[in-house]
């Protein structure tokens, strides 16, 4: 588990005030970083053309290319005329070494290292430097982003200084950052991060299955799942094999028996009412319009850990839920902001919630602390309260109607387990995203249904 940060000047600043590394320095040593992967990945005499900007990610990009001028054959283009005080000190430094400059992205470059704005920008670009990166774009080169992408540029690699910034784990830089990795800047990185940090970003090492270390159990021993069966009887089906395949000692699908019921799978079961022993349930997944409010009630008048997914957010019954202790909410980005607009914190667009993610979660996770978020999407979002979580594992062998089916029933599983709701959105998550991974066949061809079948390989 890693930090996640919304800046790094304060921790920069730390390093000059109580530290004693000069701005300079760590400039120095995040080049040193980059020029050291370059050295590592590429023979001498590649051709290098480093694109800088007018300010520190500029300077960044001129130090780079001094370190490794001579040794490849390098060129300077400057996007824009350097402005800042360490930008315009680098400047002439590779002035003095003679480095060559070009007006456009040479075509035969082997590597192109983007400098242009860094993690601090929030304009737009102008017609000239968005015509340019997708110049850069174009070329068959090898492409790194110097500390974040600039928007419009497509990295294979982005080399970030210091610590892992939020702004790399939007949905929108998912295609643009490629592989990530963190340099030190003159100190270790644990020291560097000294700074208490709200957001962690979650590794695959994380995950803490529910593996059964006790002989003298039984069926009961693992909790017993209740899935809310509505409309679409197929996604509650999908939610509950997931559910037992993940650990769940007894699963119920639970509603008014119909045609479709008579053609569940063998191993779950199927009750009018919820069963007493019951531990956790799950409601929303293809439930439509097969209850009224008070039928729901009947169901979810209790304490138990509840989980709600899909219809449901959109039902200005998910409102009278929220207060409820162990709940634990899976929407997609559509659902979420319908969630917002029910509980009347914001009125956006689902454009307007990607752009800002990370804001909202905590919105809502402040303003319903006991509740527990999972915001589904190319990177997943957890929150409780004030601590927060992204899971950026995922891919687009998800993309797939009944992944979120499986999600849902793999976090209820844990939740009947006696998992927390924290506990079980962090596992639950990181278990999907590795079922994903571990899929071998094509991209376009994962099912809900593999994704049922890997569970007993994890």
């Amino acid at each position: 588990m890693q930090k996640l940060y919304d800046e790094v000047g304060s921790l920069d600043r730390r390093c000059y005030e109580e530290l004693f590394l000069t701005e300079d320095i760590l400039m120095e040593h995040a080049a040193e970083g980059m020029a050291a992967f370059i050295r590592s990945k590429f023979t001498k005499g590649s051709r290098i053309c480093v694109v800088v900007g007018s300010g520190n990610n500029g300077a960044d990009g001129i130090a780079l290319a001094r370190l490794l001028h001579g040794d490849y054959a390098v060129t300077l283009l400057h996007a824009k005329e350097p402005k800042s005080a360490m930008a315009q000190l680098q400047k002439k430094r590779a002035d003095a070494l003679g480095i060559p400059t070009t007006q456009e992205v040479p075509n035969d470059a082997d590597i192109i290292i983007e400098a242009i704005v860094g993690t601090g920008f929030s304009g737009t670009l102008n017609e000239t430097l968005t015509q340019l990166i997708a110049a850069m774009n174009a070329l068959d080169a090898y492409k790194i982003a110097c500390d974040t992408p600039t928007p419009g540029f497509f990295a294979q690699t982005t080399l970030t200084m210091g610590a892992l910034k939020k702004s790399l784990f939007l949905d929108a830089n998912k295609d643009a950052v490629g592989e990530i990795k963190v340099l030190d800047l003159g100190i270790s990185r644990k020291l560097y991060e000294a700074k208490e940090a709200a957001w962690h970003l979650l590794e695959i090492d994380d995950i803490k299955l529910p593996h059964r270390k006790r002989e003298d159990s039984h069926k009961g021993s693992y909790g017993h799942t209740a899935v809310i069966a509505g409309e679409k009887l197929g996604a509650a089906v999908l939610c509950a094999s997931a559910a037992l395949r993940f650990g769940s000692g007894l699963v119920s699908l639970v509603g008014f028996e119909n045609e479709q019921t008579l053609h569940i799978p063998h191993a779950l079961m199927y009750a009018h009412a919820l069963p007493k022993n019951t531990t956790a349930i799950a409601v929303g997944m293809g439930l439509g319009n097969e209850f009224s409010e008070d039928e729901l009630f009947d169901f979810l008048d209790n304490e138990l850990p509840l989980l709600i997914d899909a219809d449901l957010f959109h039902s200005q019954t998910i409102c009278s839920l929220l207060e409820r202790k162990n709940i634990l909410l899976t929407p997609h980005p559509l659902e979420f902001v319908s969630l917002l607009r029910l509980t009347g914190l914001a009125d956006i667009t689902v454009e307007e919630l990607q752009a800002k993610r990370f804001d909202y979660v905590e919105r809502f996770c402040k303003a319903y602390p006991h509740a527990t978020l999972l915001l589904k999407g190319a990177n997943v979002l957890i929150g409780q309260g004030d601590v927060y979580f992204v899971n950026p594992h995922g891919s687009n062998k998800l993309a797939k109607g009944g992944s979120g089916d499986v999600l849902a029933g793999l976090v209820v599983a844990l939740l009947a387990q006696g998992y927390t709701a924290l506990e079980a959105a962090l596992n639950g998550s990181l278990a999907h995203t590795l079922l994903a991974k571990n899929y071998k066949g094509a991209d376009f061809s994962l099912t809900p249904d593999d994704l049922i079948e890997g569970i007993g390989k994890l």
